[in-house]
């Protein structure tokens, strides 16, 4: 879908930071791990003018057809999880001058009720990604025990009122909506602040209704083998379960060691300035980590260099 159609839908995050880290040249090739609606390949397109070099990744059927019009201009689509489209990627040994992940759900996830994403839309408790997978948040609510709810709510909501919550969730039961399981937990814990008291535990049905955390750890070792010498990589995380990945699987192949793999471009993760946050709200939480593949053809001429 073309930017200025797409405009209304989904805002690409960090879009400015993304283009810095990634540097994106002519002829170099491109892949997306979570195209969504394309705002950040449609603007990396631009710079490399090389979509037949380029490989949009979803697994979400209505980002693959929102993200037709790239393929009709040579860039290459794949419907799948990105841990699946990344094997399958390295089996085929090809690597890409430019790597990016952004791991947040897009807006149309938050503002479509009928996916179950959004605490302030009654919708049916869904929150799938693919929709070709059987797990929802239906079930999980409505079959868990409440040990494994509280467990739930508290490894992957970091919530520390997991307890009372998952109490609440089991008095309730059964549960349809979303609505339903928003009032649940503000009728057990209260409201404080701003934030919505079922923030956590939406966020943490989430991450277990797709596998999120799973699938981020054993992906990202993955996009390093994929990644060109030379090569960029940005990721974009939204909560600290993802980026404590992102900064330990950065920080075992990358730094200043003899044998690192990756030069860091971010010493700090990278947030979204005010003027982002004035369009954008959503980027409020969004952390962008960027790294570069040392070439091989550095490291041997430094290492003769050594020698003499």
């Amino acid at each position: 879908m073309h930017q200025n159609q797409n405009k209304n839908k989904h805002i690409p995050v960090l879009l400015e930071q993304v283009i810095k880290c990634l540097d994106p040249q002519p002829g170099e090739s491109y892949l997306d791990l979570t195209a969504g609606y394309g705002g950040h390949a449609e603007a990396v397109l631009a710079l490399t003018k090389n979509p037949k070099g380029s490989v949009l990744v979803d697994r979400d059927e209505n980002a693959i057809e929102a993200l037709k019009p790239l393929a009709d201009t040579g860039a290459i689509l794949i419907h799948k999880d990105f841990l699946s489209a990344s094997t399958e990627l390295l089996e085929a040994e090809v690597q890409f001058d430019l790597i990016l992940a952004d791991l947040g759900i897009s807006s149309p996830h938050i503002d479509n009720a009928s996916r179950g994403f959004a605490i302030s839309l009654d919708g049916p408790l869904d929150m799938r990604m693919d929709l070709r997978q059987t797990l929802s948040a239906q079930e999980i609510v409505n079959t868990y025990s409440e040990e494994d709810l509280r467990n739930l709510i508290r490894n992957y909501g970091e919530d520390r009122q997991a307890g009372r919550i998952a109490k609440a969730i089991i008095s309730a039961r059964p549960l349809g909506t979303t609505k339903q399981l928003a009032d649940i937990i503000e009728s057990a814990v209260g409201k404080r602040g701003k934030t919505h008291p079922a923030t956590k535990t939406f966020q943490a049905l989430r991450i277990v209704v797709n596998d999120e955390l799973r699938l981020i750890r054993e992906s990202l070792p993955v996009w390093f083998d994929l990644l060109a010498p030379g090569g960029r990589i940005v990721v974009i995380s939204f909560h600290s379960l993802e980026d404590r990945l992102v900064k330990q699987a950065l920080a075992e192949v990358g730094g200043n060691t003899y044998d690192a793999r990756l030069r860091i471009i971010t010493k700090r993760p990278l947030s979204a300035d005010t003027q982002e946050l004035a369009f954008n709200p959503r980027a409020r939480s969004a952390k962008l980590r960027a790294a570069a593949k040392i070439k091989i053809e550095r490291e041997l001429t430094d290492a003769n260099t050594r020698q003499k």
